[in-house]
């Protein structure tokens, strides 16, 4: 029997030959397979099918795919989507118990402070007679983005292929873009404890790295991976599967562990949007907490400092006393 890392490593592969790699070999005039040209034939391993920029699908070493130079995606190059894609993410909430790897594993591939969080983990109960659960919470990529209709710099843009970023280099600060979102999904980096010291690497907004003090920070979705056919960091992280993510165009989402047609999932689960009425068209689905995997208390069997965040959600006394927690 497959162990849950081999089983999802072999489902990543998958995620990667079902398309994402097919349409990202041209990045700054160099195409993925001729960056590859140059490293060592000696570290061959499995091999997987790519596109070239001519139309030709090649073989080249999975191992290496990695090695594909972020460096090339400058802020100018940024704007431009990876064509042909539509991606979207689905958040299975029967499946979360707050284990919070997405939330640390998002901190350390963006260089965040500890209480800085593009992927927040909220606490929800509908109504009084519902049952609470637990709600991951990451920028929604809307395809009416009001924040990139209130930047007055062009700061923040929505590309081609569903996502919404933020160009440091042209952010000002103004926060127009945090008051007009009516998610929360934004922060200012007020330079406070965060590990923006590793200045050596070229600037890009796809990977948000090195910030800038003074300017907007969010999720962006990770696009430094998607180009390389891999998930973002909190897909990956989540040890639940929680987070699947893929392509609307190719109908096509994945959470590491299974890779499922993305209209019949949100069809057969009945899938929603979150704050569907304000007319955003969020690009990030919720399968509702029915049949939960796991408690609720699971997620809160933390240390105090993580229960202490908690500390404001209204029933959350009741709730702990009621659980003996």
């Amino acid at each position: 029997m497959k162990n849950n890392k081999t089983e999802q490593e072999s489902n990543r592969r998958k995620f990667l030959k079902l398309g994402l790699l097919s349409s990202i070999s041209v990045v700054a005039g160099t195409s993925l397979v001729s960056n590859l040209a140059s490293v060592n034939e000696k570290n061959s391993s499995e091999k997987i099918r790519v596109l070239t920029p001519e139309g030709k699908i090649v073989e080249v070493d999975a191992a290496n795919i990695n090695k594909y130079p972020e460096a090339l995606i400058t802020p100018a190059e940024s704007r431009n989507g990876i064509p042909n894609r539509k991606f979207v993410m689905v958040i299975d909430l029967a499946k979360c118990n707050n284990a919070r790897s997405c939330v640390e594993s998002c901190q350390k591939a963006h260089q965040l402070d500890y209480n800085d969080e593009f992927m927040k983990i909220l606490l929800i109960q509908n109504n009084e007679e519902d049952a609470p659960y637990w709600f991951p919470k990451p920028c929604f990529h809307c395809d009416e983005p009001p924040c990139v209709t209130v930047c007055p710099t062009g700061a923040t843009f929505k590309r081609d292929d569903n996502i919404v970023l933020v160009d440091n280099n042209r952010c000002i600060g103004c926060k127009f873009c945090i008051t007009s979102c009516p998610y929360s999904a934004r922060i200012f980096n007020w330079g406070h404890k965060a590990k923006f010291d590793n200045k050596d690497i070229p600037y890009s907004p796809e990977t948000g790295i090195p910030a800038t003090e003074g300017t907007v920070m969010k999720c962006d979705f990770c696009p430094d991976l998607l180009r390389q056919g891999e998930l973002p960091h909190c897909a990956k992280a989540c040890p639940m599967g929680v987070i699947y993510f893929g392509d609307k165009n190719e109908d096509i989402v994945t959470n590491g562990l299974e890779t499922l047609r993305f209209s019949k999932l949100i069809k057969d689960r009945v899938g929603y949007r979150h704050l569907e009425h304000l007319g955003t068209k969020p690009n990030v689905y919720y399968l509702p907490a029915v049949n939960r995997d796991f408690p609720l208390e699971r997620g809160l069997d933390k240390d105090e400092e993580i229960i202490e965040r908690y500390k404001n959600v209204p029933f959350i006394e009741e709730f702990k006393k009621s659980t003996k927690i």
